[in-house]
């Protein structure tokens, strides 16, 4: 083509392919409503059947053929130079006819084996107003399994790299208007302020925003997947990308804590699939709510994972109850322990001689829990202490989707394996943080990110309290985890006397690295943090932690 630009005017669609012969930029064209004809791109010739790796050559032939496809609008030859056409044309489809793209340049980059990156400069129009949406992606060619052919892998994020599985791009006038969240002291808390309240704000506009005064404008936004059946149904936010028009935004009162959210993010920035929550004990408030993942899911309030000696707070209420345990008493901690044929073992194999239970809990003493269980003879004293009194599984009503925890009743190995934290054991940072303030003022008090007067919705009580000697002796049990214990390292550098901590790590299957897990307190504020394959507690989530705590 030499430089000059070549098209033609087809069903309404302008395709123009600019620059160099061979592959270029891609444009898409259509009426104002992004409603008009498909255009008809060439296909590729067919690839020849065959096995083995994609090469570099069959991904960018193939990457050219799908982009130009989907630049011209031509939804079916774009579709079928896919893995999953059913779906692909769908998307390529309504990117026009739903998300009202009326303009769109696709630029592809340089191909790295079988991934091609590009970028899209598009634009939507909607009722005459018109706003620009650039953005990147890229797409991974793939051998077909039945054809030998090579196709592109079909992932809604190929036409948007924030859509999840059997999401939309959808555009128009939202039924929510938008919605100005503030902190407990007025503070206005933006995504851009503070990135990870992203999901926690877009459901807080959901589920409270046609309560308030505001009205809704005009944008494009992600419409999330519909609720698997039998499922929880939460995490059905949908979320802005480009608002064409704004609307009046309805303010809406939470209990975070902006300083606190502030120290949360800048802590989970320092690690990968880091999450952290900081409840305020006296109260139930949540302070904080933060989150690094790569997939943008609120692990810090909805994630379900196995604890670790976290754990060991609920572990040891429930001994010292039965008084099985004090923490001035001698406790047996020997290297393992065996309990219906499966062993037992301490970090290293370590063990303690003539030492009391608090010295096993701030050591993290896994035998000296485990061996207790023949002496509790009942596999479901654990998943009541943590129902009873520490509000695990009691349906928490926060004000944004959350889990309560799971402690399942169990038996054999597996019921062992949850006096540690591990096993059928679900958690996340909240349900730890929560714990943590439990023990250390012997009431549960349910979480909230916004008052329940807000809506009148019913909050969680547990049945029972703890007993203020078992409280006394969780605290000071945690307060010598802190200074002496595993957790002493971490918790070195959060100011003052009253502060104390519990570590945990938790194995997962096929992990290469154990999860690290860590809660504390200090005066009126507990946090836990997890890390994802972060290995031991006081390693990856100890430093969040304490960084959370240092800000009060």
């Amino acid at each position: 083509m030499n430089g000059v630009t070549k098209g033609a005017i087809v069903g309404g669609v302008f395709l123009a392919m600019v620059g160099g012969a061979g592959y270029g930029v891609y444009a898409l064209v259509g009426d104002e409503t992004g409603q008009g004809d498909g255009a008809t791109a060439a296909k590729a010739a067919p690839a020849p059947k065959t096995t083995g790796p994609v090469t570099e050559k069959e991904a960018t032939e193939t990457a050219k053929a799908f982009l130009a496809a989907w630049a011209a609008g031509d939804d079916r030859t774009a579709a079928d130079l896919t893995n999953n056409a059913q779906a692909a044309q769908s998307a390529v489809a309504d990117y026009r006819t739903k998300a009202y793209v009326s303009k769109a340049v696709i630029t592809p980059g340089t191909p790295d084996g079988a991934t091609v990156p590009f970028k899209v400069e598009a634009e939507v129009t909607y009722e005459g107003t018109t706003k620009p949406l650039v953005y990147d992606s890229r797409l991974t060619v793939v051998r077909g399994a039945g054809t030998g052919k090579a196709l592109v892998d079909w992932q809604p994020s190929v036409i948007h790299p924030d859509l999840r599985p059997d999401e939309k791009l959808r555009a128009g006038t939202p039924a929510s208007p938008p919605v100005k969240a503030v902190d407990r002291n007025g503070k206005e808390l933006t995504p851009e302020l503070y990135p990870s309240l992203r999901p926690v704000l877009d459901s807080l506009r959901k589920t409270y925003g046609q309560k308030t005064d505001g009205t809704p404008g005009i944008e494009l936004w992600i419409e999330p997947a519909a609720p698997a059946a039998g499922g929880d149904g939460q995490d059905t936010a949908k979320r802005t990308l480009l608002t064409l028009v704004e609307g009046k935004a309805g303010q809406i009162e939470t209990v975070l804590d902006a300083d606190v959210q502030a120290a949360a993010e800048k802590a989970v920035a320092s690690y990968a699939e880091a999450s952290v929550v900081a409840v305020q004990p006296s109260t139930g408030d949540i302070l904080a709510v933060a989150n690094h993942r790569r997939d943008g899911f609120n692990a810090a309030m909805q994630g379900r994972r196995a604890p670790g000696s976290t754990m060991k707070i609920v572990t040891a209420a429930m001994l010292l109850d039965k008084g099985l345990v004090a923490a001035d008493k001698t406790a047996a901690c020997p290297p393992s322990v065996s309990w219906d044929g499966k062993v037992f073992r301490n970090l290293n194999g370590f063990s303690l001689d003539g030492k009391p239970f608090s010295t096993s809990f701030a050591r993290s003493c896994n035998t000296a829990f485990i061996g207790l269980i023949d002496d509790v003879k009942d596999n479901s004293a654990l998943p009541r202490e943590a129902k009873e009194v520490f509000g695990i599984g009691l349906d928490w009503k926060t004000g944004v989707p959350s889990q309560d925890g799971s402690v399942p009743e169990t038996s054999g190995p597996a019921a062992a394996a949850e006096y540690i934290g591990q096993g059928a054991i679900q958690m996340n940072p909240l349900n730890i943080a929560s714990i943590t303030a439990t023990a250390r003022t012997g009431v549960f008090r349910q979480p909230v990110l916004v008052k329940a007067s807000l809506d009148d919705r019913p909050l969680a009580r547990a049945t029972r309290t703890l007993r203020p000697g078992v409280s006394a002796q969780l605290t000071q049990m945690m307060r010598l985890t802190a200074t002496s214990g595993t957790a002493a390292g971490a918790m070195a550098s959060v100011p003052g006397s009253d502060k104390g901590a519990k570590t945990g790590s938790a194995e997962v299957d096929g992990a290469g690295s154990p999860d690290s897990w860590f809660t504390g307190f200090n005066g009126d504020v507990a946090a836990a943090a997890m890390v994802e394959g972060g290995g031991h507690g006081g390693d990856a989530a100890g430093p969040i932690v304490a960084r959370v705590l240092s800000t009060r």
